[in-house]
């Protein structure tokens, strides 16, 4: 593989856009659909390097800008070319940027090593009353005799419902059970301390995920001194949470900048990354997969968050980049 600055990149990209099989709902918005661009890059020798671009689908402006950048992407470029381009460019052009740049140059994995499966993934309960009928048909294909992570949205119908819910799904979850309740900010500090107050010595919480706003920073800490916090949203408006959060991160991959960075950190063992979905391609997923294998090796392994009952099917999900790239909108 060759690394010089100057060596010339063709680079094409194509559309791409489906629907989730179910909607998922959540106190922020409804993630309905996703659709972005896929990317590839190819070197003078034939090396290739696969990318995907998905922004999150409520920022129009943030992808009104991504498109402006991607339709002047048909050209040669140099690597150091490709990497101004990227600099300011909005978190999900510069991971869709870095992950191909770092195939084409082998930079993912030590050598004769290839791309990491994922461990067992954490299931998604959706929201409401729903959330009691999909944990019952879960149980039914865990593996058994494996401790099981549960993830439940919450904070998006009327706080009495979401209470009496979870005293049922407590009553249903063996001991082993590890869970995690999903809020996307969507309480205010009075319930998120009720809620903090009744889960305080509940042994299978694992934390609460973005309780609040991500404005509401003191807030979190507050709650944090309570019960295990993990922060989410908050992540990706004050980036520089990243450096200074003790508690656990949860890191969407797709969606936070050049994957290297974090691939980096996980590397050096930096505890209490959890590694998380935003619904993607096959050609995000194996980027997702394997930061999540190596998360799973470090000093805190945890369930990743990869919503495996939630994903679509067919080879735009499929695991080799091509047959993503030839489902793919021209």
């Amino acid at each position: 593989m060759v690394s010089r600055r100057d060596y010339k990149i063709q680079v094409q990209w194509r559309c791409f856009r489906f629907n989730l099989p179910t909607p998922m709902i959540t106190a922020g918005s409804d993630l309905i659909k996703r659709s972005g661009w896929l990317l590839r890059l190819e070197n003078a020798d034939g090396d290739i390097g696969w990318g995907e671009v998905a922004p999150l689908e409520n920022d129009d402006r943030v992808r009104e800008n991504i498109a402006t950048l991607i339709n002047i992407m048909t050209n040669l470029y140099t690597k150091q070319q490709l990497t101004n381009l990227s600099k300011g460019a909005p978190p999900a052009l510069r991971f869709g940027i870095g992950c191909a740049l770092a195939e084409l140059e082998d930079d993912i994995h030590k050598p004769h090593e290839t791309w990491l499966d994922s461990p067992l993934s954490a299931w998604l309960l959706p929201s409401g009353l729903s959330a009691l009928d999909s944990l019952l048909k879960i149980q039914e294909y865990h593996p058994q005799g494996v401790p099981i992570t549960l993830k439940w949205k919450v904070g998006v119908h009327e706080d009495i419902l979401e209470r009496k819910i979870l005293e049922e799904l407590l009553n249903h979850l063996p001991l082993t059970t590890r869970l995690r309740l999903d809020v996307n900010g969507g309480w205010n500090r009075s319930i998120a301390a009720s809620w903090s107050d009744r889960l305080r010595k509940e042994p299978r919480l694992e934390w609460i995920e973005q309780p609040l706003e991500p404005t509401d920073q003191i807030g979190l800490e507050i709650i944090a001194r309570q019960v295990p916090v993990a922060l989410d949203e908050s992540l990706r408006v004050y980036s520089s949470l990243r450096q200074t959060w003790s508690g656990w991160q949860v890191r969407r991959p797709t969606v936070e900048g050049d994957p290297r960075f974090l691939l980096a950190a996980l590397k050096l063992g930096t505890p209490r990354l959890m590694i998380s979905t935003s619904i993607e391609t096959g050609i995000g997923r194996r980027w997702v997969n394997h930061l999540a294998a190596i998360q799973h090796k470090g000093s805190t392994p945890v369930a990743p968050g990869l919503a495996p009952n939630w994903n679509p099917s067919g080879n735009l999900f499929s695991h080799d980049p091509q047959k993503v790239w030839d489902s793919a909108l021209w």
